[in-house]
């Protein structure tokens, strides 16, 4: 019997780990563990949307015929990291090996590379994450030989892959291949923003709330009002929001910023994306859909698309190429600590102000608010 490890960010039903395993021989196993949830201070809603998530995934899994352990979040427990849930499971039953997709971080990919298999004293198998556009080989192919490695680039190479936004193939939709200049209007308070889909919390969601509350109130960030779906109907059902009354004013204001309108026409859905329980692929493939409708303009679908084909797929592929060293490269050379503020949001300078409010109410920020703001 083989053990399939299924971790916070790998809730999707077309996991390789799920394709590599057997639901009638082999066993699933989720953990919520200490050493996962505090080696950074998560903020509280990322914790209680990723538990919920996990909860609900393995319910979703145990009513298609898979037979799956859960160990609920416990400061107690014996075991306080993903290895040891492992570990007493492989010492408890006929376990013959474990199967693992790859991890999205390189401190627990290094250390199930490094030492797992031989505390566990079993194979470990880890499986290329099929999830993404581009493999780590498929960017470390691309950047071999670049004196620079220009996002623009890569993101044209996978649109020209994948077809998406392409005529014929090799030329890009409109002529153009970045709209960006299309994307800068500030917004004057037309057209109205839409009211988000609301969805109401059933016992998983609450048990975790409660838990959350517990256990992690001194991590930075509020926890209520939580207000992220859990499950992949929901996810969905924002996707589709998003997709009909939001993006076609995506592309105009997807760099303003408001005073008091911290999302304005941002789609919410990287949580979402990053957890498992949308796929980068039907999303792009649902914003593509709506431009050849005519439901939304190119400025808004490319836009939209480029941040997850192009942003998603380019950082992910330098994180891989540069770790481990790329953590300590501080190439602008910052030797001090931030400010105070950046924990408290106290400050005078109002943009400042205003993005660490929508972070802690919200546990999110939009790419202008993180990357030229704070």
């Amino acid at each position: 019997m083989k053990l399939g490890l299924i971790l916070g960010d790998q809730l999707s039903e077309d996991l390789p780990t799920l394709s590599a395993l057997n639901s009638e021989q082999d066993l699933l196993v989720f953990a919520e563990v200490m050493e996962e949830a505090t080696y950074v201070p998560h903020h509280p809603q990322k914790i209680a949307l990723i538990f919920s998530a996990m909860r609900h995934f393995a319910k979703q899994l145990e009513d298609q015929g898979w037979r799956c352990v859960y160990h609920t979040f416990d400061p107690q427990a014996a075991n306080n990291t993903l290895l040891e849930v492992c570990h007493e499971l492989v010492q408890s039953k006929s376990i013959s090996s474990l199967v693992v997709t790859e991890c999205g971080e390189y401190r627990l990919h290094q250390q199930m590379e490094d030492s797992w298999s031989d505390t566990l004293g079993i194979p470990v198998e880890l499986l290329p994450d099929s999830r993404f556009f581009a493999s780590k080989a498929d960017f470390a192919s691309w950047a071999k030989g670049r004196k620079s490695l220009t996002m623009e680039y890569f993101y044209r190479e996978l649109r020209k892959k994948t077809g998406i936004l392409m005529v014929e193939g090799h030329e890009p939709e409109g002529g153009e291949w970045n709209y960006d200049k299309s994307n800068r209007k500030p917004y004057r308070g037309e057209p109205a923003i839409p009211a988000r889909p609301e969805f109401k919390q059933d016992e998983t969601d609450q048990a975790v709330l409660q838990l959350v509350a517990e256990q992690f109130n001194d991590h930075l960030g509020q926890l209520q009002p939580f207000s992220w779906g859990t499950t992949r109907e929901q996810a969905l059902a924002v996707l589709e929001h998003f997709i009909e009354h939001l993006l076609p004013w995506f592309g105009d204001y997807q760099d303003a910023m408001v005073q008091d309108e911290s999302l304005l026409f941002h789609s919410l859905l990287s949580p979402y994306i990053n957890c498992g329980l949308l796929s980068p692929r039907e999303v792009c493939a649902a914003a593509e859909k709506a431009f050849y409708a005519g439901a939304v303009p190119i400025n808004s679908a490319e836009g939209f698309i480029r941040q997850i084909l192009g942003w998603r797929e380019y950082v992910r592929g330098i994180y891989w190429l540069k770790m481990p060293s790329y953590k300590d490269e501080n190439q602008l050379r910052n030797e001090r600590d931030l400010p105070t503020y950046y924990w408290t949001g106290e400050t005078k300078m109002a943009c400042m102000k205003a993005c660490f409010k929508t972070t802690f109410e919200r546990a999110y920020a939009h790419h202008i608010q993180r990357h030229m703001v704070t």
